[in-house]
Parts: C-alpha cells; sequence; structure tokens
C-alpha cells in the first residue's frame, strides 16, 4: 500500500500531505510531509471547536447559552446568514461550524475566545503548527498573506486526542467525535468508500487547497486519515485526488480486519 501511495504523491499535479495513523498501535502507516504547513482552510474549525468546548466547561457555561449574532457578522457560505439569524445557542453553532463549516459561527466563537487566546488553546492541545491569524472570508488578510495555518502531524495529534477522548473531559470528548459524525460534506475521504462507514472528519477548501481529515472506525483497524492538497488549480479533480489515496487506505485496512476476524 505505501508503494502505492507513494507512486500516486510523486506523479500528482498538486503538493499532497499525507497521514494514515493505526490508532491502536499509535503508529503512523503513511507519512507525506508532516511537518510543512499549509493553508488550513476550514480544518481550523476542528481546534476551534475543542478551545470553546474547554472555554464553556473552565467558565461553567451552558452549551445552550444564546449568543447574539449581529447583521455585519454574516458572510458568505453560512447557513446561519441565508436565514438572517441573529441568536443562537453555542451548541446550535458549533453543530453549524462542522457539519456546514459555517464561516459565520466561527467568527462568532473568534471573536467570543479571540485570536490570542484561541492560539494560546491550540499549543495546551500540542499543535506546534497551528496557528490562527483572519476570520473566515477575510480576503483582504488572506490578499496579504496573512493565513490560518496547520501540519500533517497536528492534525494526527489533534485527532489521535479525539480518538482516545483524552482532549476533554469523556462526555465533550463524545461530543466532538458525534458532531464530526455529522459531517455533510462527503466528497473526499469517504467519496469512492460504497460501505456505510462511520467517519468523523472535517473537510476544509479554498480556490488552491483541498483537504480532509479524521477517524474511519471499522471496529478492528480504527485509524486516522489525513489528506491535504496545496497548490490546486481545478477543485474536483483536488478531490478525486483524495478520495482515491482514501479508498486504497480503506481497501488494506479492510483486508487486514478480514485477516484478523
Amino acid at each position: 500500500m505505501q508503494q502505492t501511495i507513494q507512486r500516486i504523491i510523486q506523479n500528482a499535479p498538486y503538493k499532497v500531505h499525507m497521514f494514515v495513523k493505526d490508532f491502536k498501535t499509535n503508529q503512523f502507516i503513511v507519512k507525506e510531509r508532516l511537518d510543512e504547513p499549509f493553508s488550513s482552510a476550514s480544518l481550523i474549525k476542528v481546534p476551534i471547536l475543542v478551545a470553546v468546548l474547554d472555554t464553556i466547561e473552565h467558565c461553567n457555561t451552558s452549551l445552550h447559552q444564546e449568543l447574539t449574532i449581529r447583521p455585519e457578522d454574516w458572510v458568505d457560505f453560512s447557513v446561519l446568514s441565508e436565514q438572517r439569524i441573529t441568536t443562537s445557542t453555542i451548541y446550535e453553532l458549533l453543530v453549524w461550524m462542522i457539519t456546514t463549516s459555517d464561516n459565520t459561527a466561527t467568527n462568532v466563537f473568534i471573536d467570543m475566545i479571540g485570536m490570542k487566546a484561541l492560539n494560546s488553546c491550540f499549543r495546551k492541545m500540542g499543535l506546534t503548527g497551528t496557528l490562527i491569524q483572519r476570520k473566515m472570508m477575510d480576503i483582504e488578510r488572506l490578499g496579504q498573506g496573512i493565513d490560518n495555518v496547520t501540519t500533517a502531524r497536528d492534525m494526527a495529534h489533534l485527532f489521535s486526542q479525539i480518538y482516545e477522548q483524552t482532549i476533554l473531559t469523556p462526555p465533550l470528548s463524545q461530543l466532538v467525535i458525534e458532531i464530526l459524525c455529522r459531517q455533510r460534506f462527503h466528497d473526499c475521504l469517504r467519496r469512492y468508500i460504497v460501505d456505510d462507514i462511520k467517519i468523523a472528519h472535517k473537510t476544509g477548501s479554498l480556490d488552491s487547497v483541498d483537504h480532509d481529515v479524521g477517524i474511519l472506525y471499522n471496529n478492528v483497524h480504527d485509524y486516522g486519515i489525513g489528506v491535504f492538497i496545496t497548490e490546486v488549480n481545478e477543485n474536483d479533480s483536488a478531490r478525486q485526488l483524495i478520495g482515491h489515496l482514501s479508498k486504497i487506505v480503506y481497501d488494506n485496512r479492510l483486508q487486514l480486519k478480514g485477516e484478523v476476524t
């Protein structure tokens, strides 16, 4: 499998960062450009999810507390903006932020916690290469080269903690997994997988990047996988590449599961 993946990556028209990690052995099966930073796009919403839950726990705040959403907070690619919603609970905003990658919800949380505090939370999670420097849809700062960044190693570390349910208290750790499992975008990691699999994941996309990272459960060989494509000039082609690499890994893990059973 590793040789096949390496050959595909070498022949890809884009730059590929990738990891596959067996969560039972805690070993990397595939590791490609683990420490090279790249634009996180909406992947940054996963550590924000964890940071928000950590913050409200320490502040003894209810998930059902309502937050105000000002009209000037509404941004593109947001179901909240589409509905002209002006109040929403923390729980609802967290769900929208992950399941539909809602940018308005994300910006509300960035304002609530602050970028400096978020970056401090990220460091406490052990994310050494992840940094938030702009709000969602801040095209002006993005045009100035100011972007949110992460690494494949950070994403592997984050999702390992999510899988082990050690990143927060057990109930909140389980909530993180439940929300990630409700993801509505499935055109990358599970694109070519016909089975009805359980996957807790998050996508991220800009004109020049396409990512998908998560936990794939198959009872025996649960594993984490992240494929991060940069220098993209055609998004659907990049998503097909992610789907192809994911299918190769899935078929290999499925074969191992069959050997065990």
